[in-house]
């Protein structure tokens, strides 16, 4: 599978280059070249398709829209960096935390594409540091090890304290002035048809929003947004987003301060990502390194991640919307990957509904200010099942925990109409996991939902604390050598 996916993007390095220094586009770091570029990708895919070439320099642009047949090449030593006013990045039908809805555009959007690649060895910078408030916190902000809401301040290693992940941040880093107040809904919701001009937008094709002051309350399918939903969107962009692609490459480059999600991938099938780094300053929020959300057929290698918050997430929606959609994260590799600092390495959820199975996390490493690299987290309203997880050769290096199983994370959120449909977690196997801990961690299900199959395989932790199983069965500890320097090396609760 993956050899088919390089096969059929090996040629497209050959295809007519466009060297955008040609055609109008400024490299000063200043002039805002939104509208060249666009009408620079417009004119590749008129011309048949090629090749967007970005050389040495810094180039300032807004959202852009890339098309069939128009690839990315960024080079040695080229910066392509985003603007901060939240007027570049028009609302677009995406899914956004497991809801499809209109949301802030991202900065590269490609949209219903096949045979896509994008690759080079040089910058893509999300200017998350420079989105007015984020850059005042600090390292020793909310959200910063140690700060309020940083990585392991909440309940069994959630994040109560922090911003919920997608929330809008706080007026001044709106990159404006505050719009109006959501919508709030109130008796019953209306049809897609009377709020929504047709045809309905859908997420296979670039759906801009008519009004982004006037977002529905609800979805294009009737599923009611969290919070009213309605109102304007002002929440800093993702960098890269892959939605509704097929045969997808990125290779190379280097993310820098993603202002939300760096390398995201949504609905995509045939899926390879190597060689890629993000790293975002520590203060900056939900700057997840790449989101893979309802893929499948995906191999990550050799990537390098220092975020603030996962690594890597997996997803599969969220709550009704997700189980409308009903599409797993399915058939997932993610090998020789360097998880620095971050709230998870490879991390499965919360967005659980549609289901994440047969995924493999191998040959990687965690450091210090990793809070768990082997992660799983849900909600009883997500529902979904999560199995067919192996973790195989680990090293963690001084992570504060070894593991981390909640299936009740982060429970202050909630979207309207929320249910109770719980997850199910089973099958997972952990082998060859070696390294120091702060602690080893914990293994908590549901009352009603136990964890049901975790084995440990030749695994030799040394942690300060030990670790806690709750609401699990069949956890296999034979192959665990544990040693830990406080207290009891496991308890059951």
């Amino acid at each position: 599978m993956f050899l088919l996916c390089t096969t059929l993007l090996a040629g497209a390095s050959a295809t007519k280059r466009f060297v955008v220094t040609d055609y109008g586009v400024v490299a000063d770091g200043q002039t805002v070249n939104t509208k060249a570029l666009q009408a620079l990708i417009d004119r590749c895919a008129t011309e048949g398709g090629g090749v967007i070439v970005v050389p040495a320099g810094t180039f300032l642009s807004g959202a852009l829209y890339f098309k069939q047949g128009v690839n990315l090449l960024v080079e040695k030593d080229a910066v392509l960096k985003s603007t901060v006013t939240i007027a570049d990045f028009p609302p677009i039908y995406t899914r956004w935390e497991g809801i499809e809805r209109y949301w802030t555009s991202a900065f590269l959007n490609f949209v219903g594409m096949k045979d896509v690649e994008v690759t080079g060895e040089g910058t893509i910078d999300g200017s998350g540091d420079a989105w007015a408030g984020f850059g005042q916190r600090g390292r020793g902000g909310p959200g910063a090890p140690g700060g309020p809401g940083g990585p392991g301040q909440g309940r069994r290693g959630g994040e109560p304290g922090q911003p919920e992940r997608g929330a809008a941040p706080p007026d001044a880093a709106r990159g404006g002035a505050r719009g109006p107040a959501p919508a709030v809904a109130s008796g019953p919701l209306p049809k897609p048809e009377d709020v929504f001009p047709l045809p309905l937008p859908t997420t296979d094709k670039v759906s801009i929003a008519p009004d982004p002051t006037k977002i529905p309350i609800i979805n294009a399918a009737g599923v009611a947004l969290p919070r009213g939903g309605g109102g304007s969107i002002n929440t800093p962009p993702r960098t890269i987003v892959f939605q509704n692609c097929t045969n997808v490459r990125i290779s190379g480059l280097m993310l820098k301060n993603e202002a939300r999600w760096g390398y995201v991938f949504i609905y995509c099938d045939n899926v390879v990502a190597e060689k890629l780094t993000a790293r975002a300053e520590h203060y900056i929020p939900s700057s997840d390194g790449m989101d893979v959300d309802s893929c499948r057929h995906v191999l990550i290698t050799g990537c390098t991640f220092d975020c603030n918050d996962d690594c890597i997430s997996l997803k599969s929606g969220k709550d009704e919307d997700g189980r409308r959609v009903n599409r797993p994260c399915e058939d997932i590799i993610i090998e020789k990957t360097h998880f620095a600092f971050g709230h998870g390495g490879a991390a499965m959820g919360s967005e659980t509904s549609g289901g994440i199975r047969n995924v493999e996390v191998r040959d990687c490493l965690a450091d210090s200010g990793n809070l768990a690299p082997i992660r799983f987290k849900t909600q009883p309203s997500r529902g979904g099942v999560v199995e067919n997880i192996t973790y195989r050769n680990l090293e963690l290096k001084d992570t504060r925990q070894a593991v981390e199983f909640n299936l009740e994370w982060n429970m202050r959120i909630n979207t309207a109409g929320d249910t109770r449909v719980l997850p199910t977690v089973r099958n997972v196997k952990l082998i060859n996991v070696h390294g120091t801990v702060d602690s080893a961690g914990i293994i908590h299900g549901l009352t009603d939902s136990f964890i049901d199959g975790v084995t440990f395989e030749n695994c030799d932790i040394t942690a300060q604390r030990g670790l806690t199983i709750e609401n699990a069965r069949n956890v296999d500890l034979s192959g665990l050598k544990l040693t830990v320097k406080t207290g009891e090396a496991v308890t059951r609760r």
